[in-house]
């Protein structure tokens, strides 16, 4: 039997708890209650997992960020009035007084890439 999955799912309910963070469940049947992620994860499966053969870790890190480029800077969203999101968020910033603007938004990675090993991807 395999308890990965639980015990990582034991250890994010942990941080939660020290870290005072709430919570919540989607209820079973329910994924509308996370739309927006299931609509982005369903997007991301349909037109680049499954559509992409990844050869090696390194290309597997190049496509998903030349898909995420794209998603965010390239492609114009109907729920953002047909604007690409770089262009609807770099609007929405100029709205805000500066003493409003929010600043815990990361521009770059929260945490560094994972080390490469120096191998070659095997088929």
């Amino acid at each position: 039997m395999c308890y990965g999955s639980e015990l990582t799912s034991n250890a994010v309910l942990a941080w939660c708890g020290e870290m005072g963070v709430e919570w919540h469940y989607i209820a079973p049947g329910k994924p509308m209650q996370n739309g927006f992620c299931e609509s982005f994860n369903g997007r991301m499966r349909d037109e680049l997992l499954n559509e992409t053969l990844f050869l090696s870790l390194a290309h597997a890190r190049v496509e998903i960020a030349a898909w995420v480029e794209d998603y965010n800077r390239e492609r114009p969203h109907s729920a953002l009035g047909y604007a690409t999101p770089a262009t609807f968020a770099a609007e929405l910033e100029k709205q805000w007084p500066a003493s409003l603007r929010p600043t815990g938004s990361a521009t770059q990675p929260i945490t560094p890439t994972a080390l490469m090993r120096n191998k070659t991807a095997r088929l």
